[in-house]
């Protein structure tokens, strides 16, 4: 995951760039990703499932090998038709999560489910702080496509690596509580609609900043890496300072990072300034983890990886969603992807604050009670 945060770092805060590029308006745009988003959300579930029929392992490997491949064909593609074709490809790839997430929590040992999770993401994370560096040498120097390139030879590496992971037993999965089929409970329903707000709500302001510094503040290709390389440190510290936080609280810190993003891109107007937002940007990634974490302690043991897929096809459709309707703010007014998306935030961590504090107010009037009969003998 570290050698893989190097190489999607090295284009993924250029992606919309490249696809402007090659000749499509924000709308357009917006579009592309939005579709992108529908492939993501519409092949989690299917891997969850296969990940808890036929083992971890080889979802794990067959979406790096693919990741690798599809990488190749956007690099290689002459037309917008084809790179999109080939960015669908990749964009099927994130299937991977859902088993991943689950190999994790099966071998994560004594830690937590939401560190462990939050640890591997950082390691991601810290690939990504080189990527976007080198990303933007390359495209500034050569050109945007040669980044493909660049990032299709370093998936292989990581692809070779991940092939030496050992098989995973089921026997090894914690065992985890439940209230009923994972249809029937309530608790994880009423998460996972949670979840798709938030996860709408941290992607929307993001989805076209790279476009919004270069077309409305001037950064130059170099200047948008050199700051995405910066977010990416900013996710590296968040992701472990927060990490170990129980999962309700670490989202809602999250979204206040992402908050923070989009207030200073909207009212910078300094490269400083903007490279500050990035790194509260890593509250996005915060989020994202943690979104599996805080429902794995409601689901059952075999119903894990279908739990989690669900859950990242939630986080692929509003992915989705976001960048289309970022799309049209933006051509309408290309600041009020930032004014909108702090509504959205600030209505989305009061959904959550009540969320968590509902979850544990009665551990809370235990204590309570608790320290009243403590009074009372005393």
């Amino acid at each position: 995951m570290l050698i893989w945060g190097f190489g999607e770092g090295m284009f993924f805060i250029f992606q919309p760039l490249y696809i402007q590029q090659l000749g499509a308006s924000p709308i357009l745009i917006g579009t592309i990703l939005g579709i992108n988003g529908l492939v993501m959300a519409l092949f989690q579930m299917p891997a969850g499932y296969l990940s808890d029929k036929i083992g971890r392992r080889p979802m794990i490997r067959f979406s790096f090998i693919a990741g690798a491949v599809a990488t190749f064909v956007m690099a290689l593609a002459p037309s917008l038709a084809l790179f999109v074709v080939g960015l669908l490809f990749y964009g099927l790839t994130s299937s991977v999560m859902a088993p991943l997430n689950t190999y994790i929590q099966g071998a994560r040992g004594k830690w937590s489910v939401g560190r462990a999770l939050s640890f591997v993401s950082a390691a991601y994370q810290l690939g990504g702080v080189l990527g976007p560096l080198v990303g933007g040498v390359i495209g500034e120097n050569i050109s945007l496509r040669s980044v493909y390139f660049f990032s299709g030879f370093v998936f292989v590496l990581s692809a070779i690596i991940v092939l030496f992971a050992r098989k995973q037993s089921f026997s090894e999965m914690t065992s985890l509580a439940s209230d009923g089929h994972l249809l029937q409970n309530k608790r994880y329903l009423g998460m996972l609609v949670v979840i798709l707000f938030v996860m709408f709500a941290v992607t929307l302001p993001q989805s076209l900043s790279a476009n919004f510094l270069q077309n409305r503040r001037g950064l130059s290709v170099r200047e948008i890496g050199e700051i995405g390389s910066i977010g990416a440190v900013g996710s590296v510290m968040i992701m472990l300072i927060f990490g170990h936080l129980h999962a309700g609280g670490a989202m809602l810190v999250g979204q206040v990072g992402v908050l923070l993003f989009t207030l200073l891109l909207w009212q910078g107007r300094a490269p400083v300034w903007y490279g500050l937002g990035y790194i509260f940007l890593g509250g996005f990634r915060l989020c994202r983890a943690m979104t599996v974490a805080w429902v794995q302690p409601v689901v059952r043991e075999h119903e894990v990886g279908l739990a989690f897929g669900i859950v990242e096809s939630l986080n692929a459709f509003a992915m989705m969603i976001a960048p289309i309707i970022a799309g049209f703010l933006y051509d309408w007014q290309p600041a009020s992807i930032f004014w909108m998306g702090s509504v959205v935030l600030i209505l989305t961590l009061s959904v959550t604050a009540g969320t968590v504090l509902k979850k544990h107010r009665p551990a809370l009037e235990v204590s309570l009670m608790n320290s009243d009969e403590v009074r009372e003998d005393a």
